[in-house]
């Protein structure tokens, strides 16, 4: 069967970091589109933008074609630019030997990895795209809602 194609915009916020944080996500199909949010009292923004993504990826309800939009360097740049490859084939451990932070996480993407058909681009974050600019509102509108 033909695997759907999906667009996902995700982002994640921090008020304070660490500090309370809030993720949004949009998740498009033809002409539909979800969106979806969540809160954490104690967290980092790094982990809100990788929240953010699997909470979308798992909200799929069957295996998809996947273009996933962030304005997070930390998470399209570990996929796209090999750095989860490397760290999984040195035990979680980063080039300057230092243990890799959010591992549960990565962990989680890895998993999602194997089910979806997954592209990361990277988008300027604050600017002119629409999606991202929702998803933030999103985020913030979550921390706002649980202060």
């Amino acid at each position: 069967m033909e695997k759907k194609n999906i667009i996902i915009y995700t982002d994640g916020a921090c008020s304070g970091n660490p500090g309370k944080g809030g993720w949004g996500a949009i998740l498009m199909y033809g002409q539909s589109a979800k969106e979806i949010s969540g809160f954490c009292p104690a967290t980092t923004n790094n982990r809100m933008e990788l929240g953010a993504a699997i909470e979308a990826l798992e909200a799929l309800k069957e295996p998809c074609r996947v273009k996933l939009y962030s304005d997070s360097s930390y998470l399209v740049n570990a996929i796209n630019e090999g750095w989860l490859k490397r760290w999984t084939m040195n035990n979680w451990k980063t080039a300057a030997r230092k243990n890799v932070e959010n591992v549960d996480l990565w962990k989680k993407i890895l998993k999602l990895l194997t089910i979806h058909d997954v592209t990361f681009h990277k988008v300027k974050g604050h600017s002119d795209n629409p999606y991202n600019n929702r998803c933030d509102a999103l985020a913030r509108e979550a921390i706002k809602n649980n202060s």
